[in-house]
Formats: structure tokens, C-alpha cells, sequence
């Protein structure tokens, strides 16, 4: 039974719509996961996640949408697009919201913040839809389509890493905002890379930041990103048979995002690695 992931915003930091970013796409991030049966999954909620709500409603399911919405953290641009997503003013949709705790504060206060009025019109428990927000803990989370497991990863803040675990034995693991390098201090317990290898092991399809050349993560170090070169890497050690490059820097063209693509395949072959790896765009479909 084949699982359908699809690209709804691969930016990283803040949207940049444009003639330069127009093949790659400029909203932030947001991917769509399907099992066989059609049971959605969305991954995170930048402002890619409009487009989807669009599609979403256009397709006016008598049995409405029923979606669980995963946050790997609530940095500005995985959360910014979520007052805009057409399911939630609809009643009859029902949606479950998930996402880390931030220290003491709760993933639903931080949701309310960003739809307070003086921000935006409509607040979130006066949505239409049925809403629940939930925290990701160690147990794993069971949905109609798959299982989900949860690592928090090299980033400021609390962020989390999915890994979803599909009918048929296809595996999706989705990273995006993660410091592969040695640089900076986080949270993350003894061991971490040997635990994280373990954690993607041999998944169909790693989606992983790569925001940075390695030129530019010198520069960047600390700041909770990755290299194209250490996420190939990765994939490798890992035994990921598939890499999609994610969170580009906002600076990045298209043009420069050939170049990363295809150097990065470079690296990958001078490695021995079996990996096919793109470059995440908005509009790609990968069934898996």
C-alpha cells in the first residue's frame, strides 16, 4: 500500500515569494503524508499550510477533513501559517494539533498567543472545527494511518523530530530545523548522534535540513541548521534510501539550489552512497 508525501512549503526562517524562489517555492514549512486509505498527516504548519487548507476545502469531503497536525517546535515560521488553514473554520473538521511543551509553557498557550486578537481576528477556541492540542511525550502516537515516535534534535528551543511509520513497513522521517555539527549546546542526553542514527534507521524517505553550505555554517554555528554535506551524511549512515534537502536558507535562489542539489549528489556518490536525494520543492509528490 503506497504512502504519498507532498510539499507544501520547504523555506526555512521566513517566507520569500518570488521570481527567484518561484521553482523551489517561498512558503515555510509544511508537508502532507498519506497512508493508502487517504489518513493525513500534516508536518508542521508554516505558511505552506494555506495552500493546503485550500485544497483541502476545495475538495469538500462529506465526511470533512480529519488531519493530525504535527509541530516540531513553534519558531515563528512552523506555526505562522496555522490561523490560515481553511479546515479550521469549518464545522464538522476534526483536527488534533500536536507539539512539544516549551519548558513550562504549553504548546496550546503558545497557539493562543498567536491568535489573540490583537493579532489576528479569530481566536483559537472560537474555531469552528473541532480542535484538540495535544503534547508529544515518549509514548508513541497511534493515528488511523501510522505510528509516530518522537527525538528531540540539536536545535534552540525545544524541537522535536518524527519519524512515521506507515502500513506496509514504509518509513518517513521528518527533521527540519537541526544542528548536525559540533557547534553549540543543547539538551539532548549522552549519545545523541548514535541514538539519532538509530532513530532514522533505514527509513524510505529522510527529510532533513540542509539550510546551510558548509561555507556558511561556519558562519552559522550554533544557530540549530545543517549542511546539504553533513545531511547526505547523515542519510548515509543512517541507510536512508531517500534524501529530501529541507528548510532552504531564504537568501538561496533556485539557481543556488541546483548547485546545493547537485553537489550534494556529488558528495554522495565520492561516499559509495546509494541515497537518491532531491532538493524538497513545493508541488514535489514522492510516493513511497
Amino acid at each position: 500500500m503506497s504512502t504519498s508525501v507532498t510539499f507544501w512549503g520547504t523555506r526555512g526562517t521566513i517566507p520569500t515569494p518570488g521570481a527567484h524562489t518561484a521553482r523551489y517555492g517561498g512558503n515555510t514549512a509544511c508537508v502532507e503524508v498519506r497512508d493508502g486509505h487517504g489518513h493525513l498527516v500534516v508536518l508542521d504548519a508554516g505558511t505552506g499550510i494555506r495552500g493546503l487548507g485550500k485544497h483541502l476545502a476545495a475538495q469538500a469531503s462529506p465526511d470533512g477533513v480529519r488531519a493530525h497536525i504535527l509541530l516540531s517546535h513553534a519558531h515563528w515560521d512552523h506555526i505562522q501559517g496555522l490561523p490560515y488553514f481553511a479546515p479550521f473554520f469549518k464545522k464538522g473538521n476534526v483536527i488534533t494539533v500536536w507539539g512539544p511543551k516549551q519548558g513550562d509553557v504549553e504548546m496550546g498557550d503558545i497557539l493562543r498567543q498567536l491568535m489573540q486578537p490583537v493579532v489576528f481576528p479569530v481566536p483559537l477556541d472560537a474555531l469552528a472545527a473541532t480542535l484538540e492540542v495535544k503534547h508529544v511525550n515518549a509514548e508513541p502516537i497511534e493515528t488511523e494511518g501510522c505510528t509516530i515516535t518522537a527525538m528531540r534534535v540539536r536545535h534552540p528551543a525545544v524541537t522535536l523530530g518524527y519519524r512515521l511509520e506507515m502500513p506496509g513497513g514504509v518509513s518517513v522521517v521528518y527533521v527540519t530545523d537541526d544542528e548536525l555539527g559540533p557547534a553549540g549546546q543543547y539538551d539532548v542526553g549522552p549519545k545523541w548522534h548514535e541514538r539519532f542514527v538509530k532513530f532514522i534507521g533505514g527509513a524510505d524517505l529522510l527529510i532533513h535540513d540542509a539550510m546551510y553550505t558548509p561555507e556558511e555554517c561556519v558562519a552559522h554555528a550554533g544557530w540549530g541548521h545543517s549542511s546539504y554535506v553533513e545531511a547526505v551524511e547523515l542519510a548515509r549512515e543512517s541507510g536512508a534510501k531517500r534524501l529530501a534537502l529541507f528548510h532552504h536558507e531564504p537568501e538561496h535562489t533556485d539557481d543556488a539550489t541546483d548547485v546545493i542539489a547537485e553537489k550534494a549528489r556529488d558528495v554522495a556518490a565520492r561516499n559509495a552512497g546509494r541515497t537518491q536525494i532531491v532538493a524538497a520543492a513545493e508541488g514535489l509528490n514522492i510516493t513511497l
